[in-house]
C-alpha cells in the first residue's frame, strides 16, 4: 500500500490542488471506473470474444496492480520512433531487448510494449512471464526529410505466434495520412481480435496547423478527446493519449477565415474547466464514459521525473483513467532507478486515499 505522505511530497506545493479537487463537470457517478470486476461488468458486455477477454485479464491480472483494474505498462518502441542511439545513449544496456523486458518485470508492470524485433528476440524466454504487447506500426526517422507516417512492420499472426496477448498501434489524427492509417489499423485490430489479442491505440495528433499563436493544441483537451472518440470507434480496448495541457483547439482552428470540425460552447463551459483533472476527464468521457480505459503517456525524461510521473498518475486516476504507460522516464536511467520510478507510479493507483474527483 502506498504512503499518501510520499505522494504529497512528490506533488509539492500543489498537493492540495491535485488531491482535493472535486470535479463539477461530468460527475464520477456517470463514469465506468476501473475496478477488480471491470472485465466482468463492462468489457464482457461488448462484442469482444472470450479469448480477447482472457487476454485483457492476463494484463489486468499481472504485476503490482494485479486485481485493481488499473494498469502500468512499460513502452519501449523509441528505438524506431526516436532512433536507437538518441534513445539508448544514456543507458546502452537497453540496446539489448532482454533488458527492456527485465525492466518491466522488475518494475512490476502489467505488460511490456515494444517492437516485433525486441519482443521476438526474447519471446521464448519471456512471453510466458509477462504479457507481451507488440507495437506493430512505427514512424521511422531515416527518410529525408523526416515525415509523420506510421508504417506497419509485421502481421497479426506473427504477433500471436510470438505469444502476444495484445497489439498496439498509432494513428496520427489530423495528418495527411490519417485516413489511410484509420482504415489500415481498424482492419488489423479486427484481425487481432479474431486471433484473441486485445488492442491498444495511441491516439496522437499530428498537424503543423494545430500550433496556433504559440499554443500547441496537439495536447488540447477538446482535440485529443475527439481523437479518443475516433479511437474507441476503431475497436481499441485501451486508448493511450498524452495528458491534456490546454483546451480550445477547435475554437483556435476556427478563428479568422478558417473552418475546422464542429464544436459546442458547452464543451468549454460545462464539460471541462481549466483544472488538469477536468481536462483529463473529458478524455475519459470520450472513451465511451470510461467503457474503454484511458491510459496517459509518461512523457520525456527530464530533471523532475518522479514528481512529474506522480502528478500525471494522480491526474489520470482522479479523472477516471485506467493507468499510465511510461517509458523514457524509466529506461533512460539505471535499471534499479527505472524500476523504482515505475513502482512509484503504481503506488498512486494502490493508494486508497487518492480517490476519483
Amino acid at each position: 500500500m502506498s504512503d499518501l505522505a510520499t505522494i504529497q511530497k512528490y506533488l509539492g506545493e500543489k498537493s492540495s490542488y491535485y488531491l482535493e479537487h472535486q470535479s463539477k463537470t461530468v460527475k464520477k457517478e456517470k463514469l465506468h471506473l476501473p475496478s477488480p470486476n471491470f472485465i466482468d461488468e463492462v468489457t464482457s458486455l461488448s462484442d469482444r470474444s472470450p479469448r480477447v477477454l482472457r487476454s485483457l485479464q492476463a494484463m489486468y491480472g499481472n504485476g503490482r496492480l494485479a486485481g485493481t483494474g488499473y494498469v502500468s505498462i512499460l513502452p519501449v518502441d523509441q528505438g524506431i520512433e526516436h532512433s536507437a542511439g538518441a534513445s539508448f545513449a544514456k543507458n546502452p544496456e537497453y540496446f539489448d531487448p532482454e533488458n527492456i523486458v527485465k525492466l518491466a518485470i522488475e518494475g512490476g508492470c502489467n505488460a511490456v510494449a515494444s517492437t516485433f524485433g525486441v519482443l521476438g528476440a526474447v519471446a521464448r524466454k519471456y512471453a510466458h512471464k509477462i504479457p507481451f504487447m507488440v507495437k506493430f506500426n512505427h514512424n521511422e526517422l531515416m527518410t529525408f526529410p523526416n515525415k509523420a507516417e506510421q508504417i506497419t512492420w509485421g502481421t497479426m499472426k506473427q504477433a500471436a505466434d510470438m505469444g502476444c496477448v495484445s497489439v498496439g498501434a498509432t494513428v496520427y489524427f489530423g495528418s495527411d495520412g490519417a485516413t489511410k492509417q484509420i482504415v489500415e489499423v481498424s482492419n488489423l485490430f479486427q484481425q487481432a481480435h479474431e486471433l484473441g489479442m486485445a488492442t491498444v491505440l495511441w491516439c496522437y495528433l499530428r498537424n503543423k496547423a494545430f500550433k496556433v499563436d504559440k499554443i500547441d493544441h496537439h495536447v488540447s483537451a477538446d482535440l485529443t478527446g475527439q481523437a479518443n472518440h475516433l479511437g474507441v470507434t476503431m475497436s481499441a480496448d485501451i486508448i493511450k493519449q498524452k495528458l491534456p495541457e490546454v483546451n480550445g483547439g477547435f475554437k483556435a482552428l476556427n478563428a479568422g477565415d478558417s473552418s475546422y470540425g464542429k464544436l459546442d460552447e458547452r464543451i468549454y463551459t460545462e464539460l471541462t474547466s481549466d483544472h488538469p483533472i477536468d481536462l483529463c476527464r473529458y478524455q475519459v468521457v470520450n472513451c465511451y464514459m470510461g467503457r474503454i480505459g484511458l491510459i496517459n503517456s509518461g512523457g520525456a525524461s527530464g530533471k523532475n521525473d518522479f514528481g512529474e510521473a506522480v502528478t500525471t498518475a494522480v491526474i489520470n486516476k482522479r479523472a477516471g483513467g485506467m493507468g499510465l504507460i511510461s517509458g523514457r522516464k524509466a529506461f533512460q536511467r539505471p535499471m534499479n532507478e527505472g524500476a523504482k520510478l515505475l513502482q512509484t507510479i503504481q503506488d498512486v493507483y494502490l493508494c486508497k486515499e487518492v480517490t476519483i474527483a
